[in-house]
């Protein structure tokens, strides 16, 4: 084999290391829904954990957001109790939250 086809074989696998790459980079940041032309809108969760606190050793409390609405649920080794619904959350959190939505829900 000559220098060149080492070359050119290197050549073509750098190619395709670098297009994995940018394939990478490009899922990573428009996630794959981006990808395939689906809107943020369409991919919104609907539940997240706001915060987690451990209350004993084997006791958490966490703070469940769901559809704007939270929820503060205590699990233990017993299972989950719903301490508080609809909790309000603080003004910064909310304009925050305002800020975060995207102009299409806004109107």
């Amino acid at each position: 084999m000559d220098v060149i086809d080492f070359a050119r074989y290197f050549g073509a696998l750098a190619l395709v290391l670098a297009l994995v790459g940018a394939a990478a980079l490009a899922a990573k940041r428009y996630g794959v829904g981006g990808l395939t032309g689906l809107t943020k809108s369409a991919n919104a969760r609907r539940l997240s954990i706001v915060e987690s606190l451990m209350v004993g050793p084997r006791h958490k409390l966490y703070l469940f957001k769901r559809d704007g609405v939270e929820h503060l649920v205590l699990i233990g080794p017993q299972g989950a109790n719903v301490v508080e619904s609809g909790v309000s959350a603080p003004i910064a959190a909310q304009i925050l939250a305002l800020r975060e939505q995207p102009a299409e829900d806004a109107a």
